[in-house]
């Protein structure tokens, strides 16, 4: 019974932890993604509108996008070749790199003064 208790106990913290991903490091990260500067920004905030601003995306998202471009999920004429090329470990260090930066996309936060326009 004790070491069913320790393995609820174990899961639930991995859960509810923000930012226990599959390891990537920012700074190596950071490092690589000199070619993904063209079109998304050096911090990923795309300074066109044409190309999506992957600043502040999850991390655990980024990975997903790279890996659907790599296998042909997802279609794109530059992201596809770009996806390919890269290693299992230089998808996760560019997701944590860009991930930990701050977007400049912006939400309005819900309060109840916009319910009633």
């Amino acid at each position: 019974m004790r070491i069913l208790q320790s393995l609820v106990v174990a899961t639930a913290l991995t859960l509810v932890q923000p930012g226990v991903q599959a390891g990537g490091d920012i700074a190596a990260g950071k490092a690589k993604s000199a070619p993904c500067a063209a079109c998304h920004g050096p911090d990923g905030n795309s300074p066109s509108p044409a190309f999506p601003i992957i600043a502040g995306q999850y991390q655990d998202y980024l990975i997903r996008a790279l890996e659907d471009y790599k296998l042909g999920n997802r279609n794109n004429p530059i992201m596809a070749p770009t996806a390919t090329a890269l290693s299992k470990q230089d998808r996760e260090d560019l997701a944590a790199y860009f991930s930990s930066q701050k977007s400049t996309l912006y939400t309005v936060e819900y309060t109840e003064a916009l319910e009633s326009q």
